[in-house]
C-alpha cells in the first residue's frame, strides 16, 4: 500500500492500517510486549515527524517496516535492553492475530506452535529478521537484502539456515 500522507487524517489512516502489523513485527523481534509497545509508539512518532517534513511521495508501508526493524535492532543492541531481557516476559504467540481454528485444531496444534516459537527464539537475531521479513511479511529476497543492508546471497543463507533449523527441530515436519 503505497500512499502519501501530509496531514493528521492521513496519519490516522496510516496508524489504523499499519498499527497491528508494526506491533506484530515488534513482538516477533523483541519478545517483550512492553518493549514492543514502546518501540511501536516510537515508530509512529517517527512517522508523524517524517510526514511533517516529507517533501516527496513515500511508500509508507515499506518505510514503516524499515523503521520498525531498525528500531527493534537498536533496542536489542542497547545495554539497557540486555539488562531488561533478564527480566522479560516470555513471548506469547497466542496474542498474534491468526485465522480462527476449530477446537480440534487448537488442541492438536498447541504443542507444535509452542515448539515452533521456542525454536524461532533460538535463531540468531539476523535470522529472525530475515525469516520475519521474507516469510511473515512476504518480501522478496532483494527487498529483504536492501532493507537489511545484506547481499541477496546472505539473505538466502540466513533464510536457509533458519528454515533448516526449524525443520530439524520439528523432526522434518512441514
Amino acid at each position: 500500500m503505497s500512499q502519501v500522507a501530509h496531514n493528521s487524517s492521513d496519519y490516522d489512516e496510516l496508524y489504523r492500517v499499519h498499527s497491528e502489523r508494526v506491533r506484530r513485527l515488534c513482538r516477533l523481534l523483541l519478545r517483550d510486549p512492553d518493549e514492543a509497545e514502546d518501540v511501536r509508539q516510537e515508530v509512529f512518532l517517527k512517522l508523524f515527524r517524517e510526514q511533517q517534513t516529507a517533501g516527496q511521495a513515500i511508500a509508507w508501508e515499506r518505510w514503516l517496516t524499515t523503521v520498525t526493524v531498525n528500531a527493534c535492532r537498536d533496542r536489542r543492541r542497547s545495554g539497557w535492553w540486555k539488562w531488561w531481557r533478564e527480566r522479560h516476559q516470555e513471548f506469547d504467540e497466542g496474542v498474534l492475530p491468526t485465522r480462527r481454528l476449530t477446537p480440534e485444531d487448537e488442541v492438536s496444534g498447541a504443542e507444535t506452535v509452542h515448539r515452533v516459537w521456542a525454536e524461532f527464539r533460538k535463531l540468531s537475531a539476523r535470522q529472525q529478521e530475515v525469516f520475519t521479513l521474507r516469510q511473515v511479511e512476504g518480501w522478496s529476497t532483494d527487498e529483504v537484502a536492501a532493507n537489511l543492508g545484506l547481499s541477496t546471497g546472505s539473505v538466502k543463507r540466513h533464510l536457509y539456515r533458519a528454515v533448516h533449523h526449524l525443520r530439524a527441530a520439528l523432526g522434518g515436519q512441514r
